[in-house]
Order: C-alpha cells, then structure tokens, then sequence
C-alpha cells in the first residue's frame, strides 16, 4: 500500500486534531499581522497626513510582497519541505513587522511592509498544502476550512489591537504586537511532522512511513514497491498544460475575484466607517462586531462542504456575498450597517475556507505547493488592485459620492466570481487527491 493510500484511509484522530491546532494558532497569528494594517492605516494616516492615495499604496505595496513570496514559497515548499517554509517564514515576517513599528517615515513604512507581505505571502501556501495532504478523503474539505477558520479569530485578533491599542498607545505598539509570532517557531519546531507525501516523492521513504505511524498509530512496514523510489517529476509547466489548463484558469479566476473584494473591502472599511462620521474609536468598534460574522461562516462551510460539495458551496457563499454588499451600501443606519457587514463577512469568509480546501485539491503532490503559490500570486494582484482603486474612487469623487460605487464594484465582482465557479469549477468531494491529480 503506498504511503498515500495509507493517509487517505486513515481513520480521524487525535493527530489530526493536533496538527490542525498547531498548524491553526499559525494561521491565526498570519491573519492578525496582515488584518493590522487595515486597523492603523487612520491613525498613520492621521500622523504623516497621508492622502487616499499614499494610504491605499500602503495597503498594496504589502500585498504585491504577498504575492511574491506566495509563489516563491511555493516552490520552496515543493523543493525543500513544507515544514522547513513554514518555520522559516513565521520568523521573516515577524522581524520585519517588529521593525514596521520602528518605521522613521513612510517610505521606510512601505519597505518594511512589503518585506512582512513576502514573508506572510510564502507561509500561504505551504500551510495548506500541508493540512490537506495529511488529511483523509472524507474529511479534508471540513478540515481544512477549519483550520482557515483561525483566519477569523487573528482577524478578530487585530481588530481587538486596533480598538484597545492604537487609540491608547499608537500604531507602533499595534506591530510591536504584531512580531510577538516569532516565538511561536519553537513550538513549531518540536511538533510539526513534514509531509509524507513531500518525504516519499524525495526518496525519504523511512522517515515518510514513520509518519504515517504517528497519524495511524500503527507500526507500518516498507513494501518493496514503495522502497524502490518516488514517483516522476511533475514540472510547473504542467500548470498550462492541457491537463491543468482549465483548473489553473479557474483558480486564478477565483483568487483574482475574492482578493479583490475581500481586501478592497477590508483595508478600507475602518477608513470608510470613520470617513462616515464616526470616531475612529466607534468606527473601529463597529468594525470588530461586524469581524464576528467570520466565525460562523467558517464553521457553515465547513459543514457543508463534505455533504454538498466545493462547487455548490463556493458559488452561493460568492453570490450571497455580493448580495449583501449591495445592501451594505445602501444601508442609512447602524443597525443595518452591522447587520449585513455581519452577512458580509458571514459568507466571504466561507467562501475563503472552501477556496482554501479546493484550491490544493487540483494538483499532484509535486506541484501542489508551487501551483497554490502561483494562485495565491494572482490572487494578491486582485489584492494589490482593490485598495489602490479605492483610493483612486475617492480621489476622484470624494468619500461620500464613491461610498455607493465603492461597494457596487465589490458586489459585481463577487457575483462574476460565483459563475467561474459554477461554469468551470470541478467537483472534488470525496475523491483522493490522488483520482484528482493522477500525475502523482
């Protein structure tokens, strides 16, 4: 029995459970260092009189790094190991964020920020990678929108910084906060098991199996078939090869799209709230309640998604989300505001957590790290585009006659989005990843 077949039928237990835990409070500090900006941006704004422009660049410029260091932490998480990507980018980001609160000025600021944006960009899709290849057919789509559930409570993390901290002490204590992650490492470093998969494809075979007897909790024993060697290599150029051709196009279509709207919505929202007339202590508040949201939409599509499908659930969280951005905009008091930012987040996030499971589903283990790298890369693109195109819109028009347009342009982009999925998207429940990805 190959070393896949052996994790793909590997009853749930206990060491699932624990790597999505450690592998989770990473994913939670990754989301609390990219959600900071969003949450300082008024007050550095307020500091170094910023305007639209130069404060949207300062939400982009971190984001063109996370799409950098997507793709090149990909391919490193293919080439040198998971685990090794994992740690090593954990304690990049952190350094760089720590020196983002010793920022003289703002260029310095925007240096540092891209160099955090590399170092948050390369964990992306290493992590993932990860927790779906060690995860059983049945469960894998559940939980690997688990574990991007922990996005919500870093996100919940940095709005908490942002209403306690930066009103009472300043921006430069909210990222000081923000490289506290960096000792997080040793515990990395004693608990997290690399991928059998990775080891078996690098010939590792008897380090591979004495994994799978820690997932299994049962002695295993090399067979000759897996002792002989590792399957071929599989190049990124399959990535546009006919074989790959439409599941790469719809990747990046899906990345481009939830990108955009999620970003453009959230680097901008407290900005917003506070250009509404609220105290950016209040607008701040407002936000945090409306972040809430993100929980039960994780733990919705993480139930869902193993009963009806990827497919299905994507594409209505997608449109649910454009819908709802809709009414956000056209909403004229704060019960409303936080009543559909609550659905907002409720369905964009759940749509986040099966992006998450799908997106490593589609490719064979030599190429899964590197291919998710090179979605997420797209993917930040629409990250990039959304807050500087936000800035330019009311640069344009001022605040209050962009505010309605701002949020058509997200709900538009929500809805096309749901129908790439819908039109292109493959189902992938309860399949191995090996009968999706033969190549491996």
């Amino acid at each position: 029995m190959r070393i896949a077949k052996r994790l793909e039928t590997a009853p749930l237990g206990a060491f699932h459970y624990r790597l999505l835990l450690i592998l989770g409070l990473g994913w939670l500090f990754e989301a609390m260092d990219v959600g900071l900006i969003g949450f300082v941006l008024p007050a550095v704004a307020k500091d170094w009189q910023l305007d639209p422009v130069a404060m949207g660049t300062l939400g982009s410029v971190g984001l063109l790094g996370l799409g950098l260091g997507a793709i090149l932490g990909g391919m490193m998480g293919d080439a040198w190991g998971r685990r090794k990507i994992l740690i090593s980018t954990l304690l990049f980001y952190s350094f760089f964020t720590l020196l983002a609160g010793l920022s003289p000025n703002y260029t310095w600021l925007l240096i540092f920020r891209f160099l955090v944006g590399l170092g948050l960009g390369a964990e992306i899709p290493v992590v993932f990678t990860l927790m779906s290849e060690f995860s059983p057919a049945a469960h894998r789509g559940w939980l690997t929108i688990l574990l991007e559930s922990f996005w919500a409570f870093g996100w919940i993390a940095a709005a908490l910084i942002g209403y306690l901290v930066v009103p009472r002490w300043g921006w430069r204590v909210a990222f000081f906060l923000g490289a506290t992650p960096a000792l997080y490492t040793t515990v990395l470093r004693r608990a997290l098991p690399e991928s059998p998969r990775y080891l078996e494809r690098r010939g590792r075979i008897k380090e591979a199996l004495e994994i799978v007897s820690l997932v299994t909790g049962k002695p295993v024993v090399i067979e000759r078939s897996e002792a002989e060697g590792s399957p071929p290599k599989v190049t990124l150029k399959d990535l546009w090869s006919p074989a790959y051709l439409r599941r790469t196009l719809t990747l990046w279509v899906l990345w481009f799209g939830i990108n955009f709207s999620y970003y453009g919505l959230n680097y901008w929202l407290p900005s917003l709230m506070v250009g509404k007339g609220f105290t950016i202590v209040k607008g701040f508040e407002y936000v945090l309640i409306m972040t809430l949201g993100q929980v039960p939409g994780y733990f919705s599509a993480a139930f869902l998604v193993d009963r009806i499908g990827r497919k299905p659930v994507l594409a209505s969280y997608l449109l649910m989300s454009g819908i709802a951005a809709y009414f956000f905009s056209q909403s004229t008091s704060v019960a409303q505001l936080i009543w559909w930012g609550l659905v907002v987040y409720f369905f964009n996030l759940g749509a986040w957590g099966v992006l998450y499971a799908y997106t490593p589903e589609v490719y064979p283990t030599g190429m899964r790290a590197a291919g998710s790298g090179w979605a997420s890369f797209v993917g930040r693109l629409g990250a990039i585009a959304a807050p500087l195109a936000v800035g330019k819109m009311i640069s344009w028009w001022g605040q209050e006659p962009a505010y309605p347009y701002i949020f058509y342009l997200f709900a538009a982009t929500f809805v096309i989005t749901a129908l790439a999925m819908l039109l292109w998207g493959e189902e992938t429940r309860g399949r191995t990843l090996e009968e999706i990805s033969p190549a491996d």
